[in-house]
């Protein structure tokens, strides 16, 4: 029996879905925001953005469908434990903590605040209103999922993506103003600083999640073969990559040619809502509002959906609807923090997350060579877990002098990314114990 193919107008439609799961808050408002801070460094800035922005989650995709899983399953080559504490910390962070509280400030940040003209007290207000419509229509369709929210995202990414090109011309045809020198660490760190905040996208762990989505829906279409699943989940991903490449560079450059005329602001969906506003008046804007409320509700109820169905899977004791009214409720609470307060939140959290994540990507596609034995991902990750966890502590304001000083030695430890050493060396002590034992 000849195994069955995907054509290319298959892999293309696959590619543009992976494409749209990607394609949420935190794509729209990291860019314009890198823009600005990057100045005359973009070009350096961004290549160390799409490493961690692109580049990662196309290497996540691509390890689900080598693993033939899902996050648990892989992550459970360490122990069926850790599989499961660790893939729920990954549904946690881009559920309730932060992914799905970031689709409601976003969609608030872009879609209303730029048409308020209030007093601080008066906005925090808005949000709690805006919040409490935001998830109620969240449960609304999340406690019946439907092939509505399908239908609307298929109608809605393109839209984004029309109105995103739109800005993007314009911005090119017509710049703003003159692209500024860069501000911070991007003055001499353009491409690590970028590098750490290619993390705050999400997309790398949520890549981990959306794998068994593509991979499913290649099984569906008849192709059972692990290796042409691979090879049609590389195809698609590269599409994907493509496709999130073009976007980042139109909004960073937005953000960058955008400082002379609404100044520095504090966030991207802040940025993203003036330059619209510049560029196309407030048509453009209402535009703009629209296109990223709705995305952003339907990132939202997906999200709510996903995080729910999984909790389920762990917990089943507690019912579906039970989950989606909890996740909802929190995400609101959380939201009300405002999206500049949530991000440098998330920032930390994220800094001790990424790395074990990307270590477990990278053993993912050659622990062959070492019988997956689980002492190599342990020591791999134990070695990394130590650097990154005081990487995010001191992120967040809190250091340890003594701690600080021995890992200074470390190389890149004062770049954020001090793991990589500390990583390789436990994956390598790992493989010699492995081969040794054998």
């Amino acid at each position: 029996m000849t195994e069955k193919t995907l054509t290319k107008t298959d892999i293309l439609t696959l590619g543009l879905m992976l494409f749209a799961l990607f394609l949420g808050a935190g794509n729209i408002i990291f860019p314009p925001y890198l823009g600005q801070l990057a100045g005359d460094q973009l070009a350096i800035a961004i290549i160390g953005f799409l490493l961690t922005g692109v580049g990662l989650p196309l290497l996540g995709i691509l390890a689900i469908a080598k693993g033939g899983g899902d996050l648990q399953s892989i992550a459970g080559r360490v122990h069926p434990v850790f599989g499961i504490i660790f893939t729920l910390i990954v549904y946690l962070a881009i559920g309730p903590f932060f992914g799905i509280p970031r689709t409601a400030t976003v969609a608030f940040e872009i879609g209303i605040a730029p048409f308020l003209s209030t007093s601080a007290s008066e906005s925090i207000w808005s949000l709690a209103i805006f919040t409490i419509l935001f998830f109620s229509i969240t449960v609304l369709f999340a406690m019946n999922p439907t092939k509505l929210v399908d239908r609307i995202g298929k109608i809605l990414t393109p839209l984004l993506i029309i109105v995103i090109g739109l800005l993007a011309v314009k911005s090119f045809l017509t710049p703003m103003g003159p692209i500024k020198s860069p501000i911070g660490n991007y003055d001499t760190q353009a491409f690590f600083e970028s590098f750490l905040q290619g993390y705050l996208t999400m997309d790398a762990i949520a890549a981990l999640v959306f794998g068994i989505v593509i991979i499913q829906s290649i099984r569906d279409k008849g192709v059972t073969n692990t290796n042409s699943i691979l090879k049609a989940t590389a195809y698609a991903g590269l599409i994907a990559a493509i496709a999130l490449s073009v976007v980042y560079l139109s909004l960073s450059y937005i953000g960058a040619t955008s400082v002379e005329a609404i100044g520095l602001q504090d966030n991207g969906g802040i940025i993203i809502a003036m330059a619209a506003r510049v560029l196309y008046g407030d048509l453009g804007g209402i535009i703009l509002s629209v296109a990223i409320t709705f995305a952003c509700l339907t990132t939202s109820i997906g999200l709510v959906s996903a995080t729910a169905q999984f909790s389920t899977k762990i917990f089943p004791k507690i019912s579906y609807i039970a989950y989606v009214l909890f996740f909802s409720i929190f995400s609101a609470l959380i939201s009300n923090i405002g999206l500049t307060q949530l991000i440098s939140i998330s920032l930390p959290v994220l800094l001790a997350i990424y790395p074990v994540a990307i270590v477990l990507v990278l053993l993912s596609f050659f622990d062959r060579v070492f019988d997956r034995k689980p002492f190599v991902y342990v020591i791999a990750f134990s070695l990394t877990a130590v650097v990154s966890i005081f990487d995010a502590l001191r992120s967040a304001g809190i250091s340890f002098k003594e701690v600080d000083s021995i890992f200074s030695y470390l190389p890149l430890f004062e770049q954020g990314i001090g793991w990589v050493v500390p990583a390789i060396t436990g994956t390598l002590i790992g493989i010699v114990i492995a081969r040794a034992t054998n």
